[in-house]
């Protein structure tokens, strides 16, 4: 496992900045880079409950919360992946990268946010994840700086 860990300072306040990355009318925003349809999340919001990254069709992956503590922290740890309506979290293929993180973190400085992503990955989805919050990110300083 890689771990791949991206910044980005804005020029908003951490909570615009959480509402930005888990609003509902602006997750799909962002979230475009990483593979078309990539435009759902559905979470209970608990810490051990279930959160789902999914396309139109609800395929994608199953997770949960380990820790959050809004807007200052959240992190997933990806637990398997859904296809057909049905969670994978036992076969080979998934328990290679079951157990993987994605944290992100927001530091205020004085009305400025510094975002700072993390994400476990296996080496041949380098390129996809770099990608994805390259773009992303940029995606979501610009939303939040907008609408200060």
């Amino acid at each position: 496992m890689e771990t791949l860990s991206y910044e980005i300072v804005i020029n908003a306040p951490a909570q615009k900045v959480w509402d930005i990355l888990w609003g509902p009318e602006t997750y799909s925003e962002w979230t475009q880079f990483f593979g078309a349809g990539s435009t759902v999340m559905k979470s209970d919001w608990k810490v051990d409950g279930k959160t789902y990254f999914v396309d139109a069709k609800g395929d994608g992956m199953v997770s949960t919360i380990d820790n959050i503590d809004e807007p200052n922290q959240i992190i997933f740890k990806h637990l398997g992946m859904v296809k057909d309506g049905v969670e994978d979290t036992e076969s080979m293929e998934v328990k290679q990268w079951s157990g993987a993180f994605e944290k992100y973190i927001l530091i205020d400085f004085d009305g400025q946010t510094k975002l700072h992503t993390e994400v476990q990955v296996e080496k041949n989805w380098q390129e996809f994840m770099n990608t994805g919050f390259t773009k992303g990110l940029e995606v979501v300083k610009k939303l939040a700086e907008e609408s200060r």
